[in-house]
């Protein structure tokens, strides 16, 4: 089992949600955060200069069995793509263990 940990855009998270439930990812976390990139200067969008440091983002976090782990890669890295500076990072970790805390059920059986 792998966790799979994507920082996308705001803006790309109902495309990505829906790619991941067509490949049946359907169990995910998520969360509203705020990072900091490499990009140093300011972008001019509409005559207005905004900073691309400090960036709204959207945290997900899924834990799938290792079978689906390059499918689910790459669903984000097809939804979540601009092609600009700021698309987002993905990070696949290992994962131990899983349950279920209702039925006790481990690892992949407690995924499905």
């Amino acid at each position: 089992m792998k966790k799979i940990e994507a920082i996308i855009r705001k803006s790309k998270f109902d495309e990505v949600k829906k790619a991941l439930h067509q490949i049946e990812v359907t169990f995910f976390s998520y969360w509203d955060v705020t990072g900091v990139g490499n990009e140093k200067q300011g972008h001019v969008y509409r005559g207005i200069t905004y900073s691309t440091t400090d960036i709204q983002r959207r945290y997900l976090s899924i834990v799938v069995s290792d079978e689906f782990v390059d499918r689910t890669v790459e669903a984000i890295l097809k939804a979540a793509y601009t092609g600009n500076v700021g698309d987002g990072k993905i990070f696949v970790l290992p994962v131990e263990n899983a349950y279920r805390i209702r039925t006790r059920e481990k690892d992949e059986v407690s995924l499905k």
